[in-house]
């Protein structure tokens, strides 16, 4: 077999339950739905970690958080970059034969860019050059009125915003590849829809505020829950709020979303043009989720909610995925997606990399021997906290070191409203999933697990 084209569309900040294919009745993603049509739809994808920069290591190094060591956004309290010279599936297949591109934002590192040798890359497009741009175009700086909670732009249209930009720099570059004749992996990592949404027309107007339903995560009294999510709505001046308030918030993201999606046509379309479609693997996915008014609270930060650790994760790649399957095994996307490339590729995938490639369930998705997925935070610019997180197919626990533990019974309760960990009915199940959490942290050889804290989950020392 020849070596397949490799496109990876990696969004930031986008709610698994946000594509019309997920079951959204108002946003609109017919190009992310044709994905999902023509190909697999992994229905429980998770995140490694809901933290950008961290998440966007592990996609590379294939390692998580508490092994490559880059557990924060820069500019936090703790803004390590990750240990250098680690394998990277970027690396194995630029010397497997692959031309390698990237187009958008990078925050891998903050000194060295995707053109670096431990990175590999040929040609990087940088976001940051969107600005310069725009103001070549003669077009005024984005409003900002909204703060982080965002606004309309009434100034720019969409084919001027920075996603049609990048779009545009996508279809050169696979031009170029085409041109070219070797294999190639193209990355797109996207701002989009990461908060701020500062959303043109017809975008910011395509949904009505009358129509757009709270999530079932809210309302949430927080009750018997950490301190900090309080403190985190506190924080953000949101704690008095009302769904009323966080419908306009809400469309907007959506609308953002669904211009996310028409760019993504754009570039699909290119593939096509191109005559790319029978021998290139698409995916599209993201680094994490986003709260969005889920909970009450903004951002992603300092919780494990299924609204941030759970994202969307979509492969086609005609003649080797079957068209319209639906696969619910548990999928640790950033780190499986790492193997996977080398996998598709036909790199040897390198002895540090955790993750399961996903080449095996193209074919038909089965039992990849996982009855769990886990997560990891340690904070970011409010502070570290350190959190673990397992979640079977019923049951979630997370373990707040320094804060009460959450555990959530997701059969009766998706909306992870109600904390259960102090529920002596849900004992056994805690002390299970304690267990779970230490077996994890040993086979990480994640730094947190030590004598005291190994019996603070191990003998229930733990609130």
């Amino acid at each position: 077999m020849a070596q397949p084209n490799i496109l990876l569309i990696f969004s930031d900040q986008h709610r698994f339950d946000c594509i019309a294919a997920h079951g959204h009745r108002l946003v609109e993603t017919p190009n992310l739905d044709r994905l999902a049509r023509e190909g697999i739809d992994f229905t429980q994808a998770y995140t490694p970690i809901p933290v950008c920069v961290p998440t966007r290591n592990s996609l590379l190094t294939g390692t998580w958080s508490t092994e490559h060591h880059c557990i924060a956004n820069t500019g936090t309290e703790a803004p390590r970059p990750a240990e250098p010279g680690l394998a990277t599936f970027s690396r194995a297949l630029r010397e497997t034969g692959y031309t390698l591109g990237c187009v958008g934002k990078w925050d891998v590192h903050p000194e060295h860019g995707p053109t670096h040798p431990d990175y590999g890359f040929h040609d990087y497009v940088d976001i940051r050059d969107y600005g310069a741009w725009r103001h070549e175009q003669g077009l005024p700086p984005q409003p900002r009125d909204g703060g982080w909670l965002g606004n309309p732009d009434p100034t720019t249209p969409p084919e001027a915003t920075r996603v049609a930009w990048c779009a545009d720099r996508m279809i050169t570059m696979l031009d170029a590849a085409a041109e070219r004749g070797s294999p190639f992996f193209i990355r797109w990592d996207l701002s989009e829809p990461h908060l701020p949404n500062i959303v043109p027309e017809p975008y910011v107007s395509m949904i009505r505020p009358d129509e757009v339903a709270p999530w079932p995560s809210f309302p949430d009294p927080l009750t018997g829950k950490p301190y900090m999510q309080a403190q985190q709505r506190r924080t953000w001046g949101v704690d008095d709020w009302t769904w009323k308030e966080w419908v306009p918030v809400v469309a907007r993201y959506l609308g953002e979303v669904s211009l996310l999606d028409a760019q993504v046509g754009r570039v699909l379309g290119t593939i096509d043009r191109l005559g790319l479609t029978d021998n290139t693997l698409v995916i599209y996915s993201t680094d994490h989720g986003d709260l969005c008014g889920g909970h009450g609270m903004v951002d992603k930060h300092y919780v494990m909610y299924d609204d941030v650790v759970r994202v969307p994760l979509i492969a086609r790649w005609p003649g080797h995925i079957g068209a319209g399957q639906t696969c619910d095994a548990f999928i640790s996307h950033s780190i499986d997606l790492a193997s996977t490339f080398c996998d598709v590729a036909g790199a040897e995938i390198p002895t540090t990399f955790r993750g399961q490639s996903l080449l095996p369930l193209f074919a038909g998705c089965h039992d990849n021997g996982r009855e769990d997925i886990f997560s990891v935070y340690h904070g970011n610019q409010f502070g570290l906290y350190s959190q673990r997180m397992v979640r079977d197919r019923r049951w979630k626990y997370i373990w707040n070191a320094t804060a009460e533990d959450e555990l959530y019974d997701l059969q009766t309760d998706p909306g992870e409203v109600t904390n259960r960990a102090r529920d002596r009915a849900c004992a056994d199940e805690l002390a299970r999933l304690r267990h779970r959490v230490v077996a994890w942290m040993e086979a990480t050889r994640d730094p947190l697990l030590n004598g005291w804290t190994r019996a603070q989950l191990l003998e229930g020392r733990t609130l």
